[in-house]
């Protein structure tokens, strides 16, 4: 099947009345959670995973993809009304976002970051749709021991990336592959780390697992803190940037687009990396770098390009490999998962309606979200004024009921539960959930892809090195690991962030 015919069948899909329905339902409830600060798209995603169960899986898809770009675009509001970042990747923006709105720039500052996120998003769905079959191509030649180095490398990047230290981030990549294989053996049906008790058979659930580590625990950890909200009180004006404005905006755009969509694909980059990435670059680029931090056009829309594209970018491993790149990603391969569909090189092949379904709504989604953004702001100013003390026990309960719904089991909750005061303490303790969920999510598909290399050498581990993709993933992964020991390289790993920061 070629692109264009691929496209058509997806747009049949995409405008498919119920699936606009929940194309919208995605991308205002990816809006609405950017807006919130404190909830973000990952607690939105596991708390509607289990409404996708009652749909088909297209639907189920498109509105879980929907949240996730979505936020992106929402993220923005916040960061520059009310200087907190609504979601993560949006904490660039407020550096030089809201000091546009307090010198009265606000409509251009939200303006630029809706037109940049347009822009990117389409940039995006532009490039999945025309590198995804290629990638597909390639990735067919792949056998388990290039799985498995893949997996490797895109657990340790992940751990290199984070902010903290590498070696908490590897301690929690293991305890996430050791929770992971809680359950049957995927070989031999032997039960393992179950304790004989039977609801561990089946191993944890990624839902409880995830909305406690990142719903649950982000309440406790926003109760114990005073969000100060100084929501910006002067009159917003025009949205539409002047021509200075759309001037001074086209490079870093255009810049954190290219760069974004880079560090969405590489597996452990994501949009937060890519929007601090892209405010780092500019900053570097510019002829009067100490306008940034006071209300530069450049600082917000570069970053806010960056974030929306990497999102998209994201996307191209999850659907040619079957590997998710970053947490957001595992938690979609689930979804993929509980509707009996796996993401791969053959998934174009044999769900052609699936694959092109997604594409085609992400066009959908981004118009939607155009139209959502620019003229509902006065909206979300006022859902923005929502107090804490009532959004949160409602956050917490759909947390309960979600769970439940999606297993029907007791047990669920109390994972829920147990993993959210586990997360409230790592993050206390600085200790990142990412490499948890991400290596939980591929645990199992490591495990596998290495016993059955190893099946396939009769035991010899040079079935890794004998194969080119293989020995040059595994030789880029230790090469990260020596990495933070070398004070040269230690050094570079910080630079976005002190760059930022300056």
């Amino acid at each position: 099947m070629d692109v264009l015919s691929g496209l058509a069948q997806g747009f049949a899909v995409a405008f498919d009345p119920v699936n606009l329905l929940y194309c919208f339902i995605g991308v205002f409830i990816g809006t609405l959670v950017g807006v919130l600060p404190g909830i973000g798209p990952i607690s939105a995603m596991s708390l509607l995973l289990p409404v996708t169960l009652s749909g088909s899986p297209e639907s189920g898809i498109i509105m879980m993809a929907g949240i996730y770009y979505g936020s992106m675009y929402g993220g923005s509001t916040t960061a520059v009304l009310v200087n907190i970042p609504g979601e993560a990747a949006s904490v660039v923006t407020c550096i030089d976002g809201h000091e546009m709105a307090k010198r009265g720039r606000a409509g251009p500052a939200l303006g630029i970051s809706a037109l940049g996120s347009f822009v990117a998003g389409t940039f995006a769905i532009v490039a999945l749709m025309l590198v995804a079959p290629l990638l597909a191509q390639v990735a067919v030649a792949f056998g388990p021991p290039e799985y498995f180095s893949l997996m490797v490398l895109g657990l340790t990047i992940l751990s290199f990336l984070t902010q903290g230290s590498m070696a908490k981030a590897l301690l929690m990549a293991a305890v996430g592959v050791v929770v992971g294989l809680i359950g049957l053996d995927q070989i031999n049906a032997m039960p393992r780390l179950t304790f004989d008790r039977l609801e561990l058979v089946d191993g944890i659930g990624l839902v409880p697992v995830v909305m406690g580590l990142f719903g649950v625990a982000e309440i406790l950890a926003n109760i114990e803190q005073q969000i100060r909200r100084d929501i910006v009180q002067s009159r917003i004006g025009s949205l539409w940037p002047s021509r200075e404005d759309l001037k001074a905006s086209a490079g870093p755009i255009g810049r954190g687009t290219l760069l974004g969509f880079l560090l969405g694909v590489l597996p452990g980059g994501g949009a937060v990396i890519a929007s601090f990435a892209s405010y780092a670059m500019e900053k570097k680029l510019s002829r009067t770098p100490e306008r940034f931090g006071k209300g530069a056009i450049e600082g917000v829309a570069g970053p806010e390009a960056a974030n929306n594209a990497a999102a998209g970018g994201a996307f191209i491993p999850l659907m040619t490999l079957g590997i998710p790149p970053n947490v957001i990603m595992a938690l979609l391969l689930g979804a993929f998962v509980i509707h009996g569909l796996q993401p791969g090189p053959l998934m174009m092949s044999q769900n052609p309606k699936v694959f092109w379904g997604i594409v085609a709504s992400m066009y959908v989604g981004n118009i939607m979200l155009l139209v959502l953004n620019m003229p509902l702001i006065g909206m979300w100013v006022q859902v923005l004024k929502a107090p804490y003390r009532i959004l949160f026990p409602l956050i917490l309960m759909f947390c309960i009921v979600g769970v439940f719904a999606s297993g029907n089991a007791v047990f669920d909750v109390f994972v829920m539960i147990g993993t959210g005061l586990l997360g409230y303490l790592m993050r206390k303790f600085g200790y990142e959930a990412a490499p948890l969920v991400l290596a939980f999510v591929l645990g199992p598909m490591l495990e596998n892809n290495l016993r059955k290399s190893l099946i396939l050498s009769q035991g010899s581990f040079e079935i890794f090195v004998a194969r080119p993709i293989s020995v040059a993933c595994l030789a880029l992964a230790a090469f990260l690991l020596i990495a933070p020991l070398l004070p040269a390289l230690r050094k570079k790993r910080e630079k976005v962030a002190l760059d930022v920061t300056e």
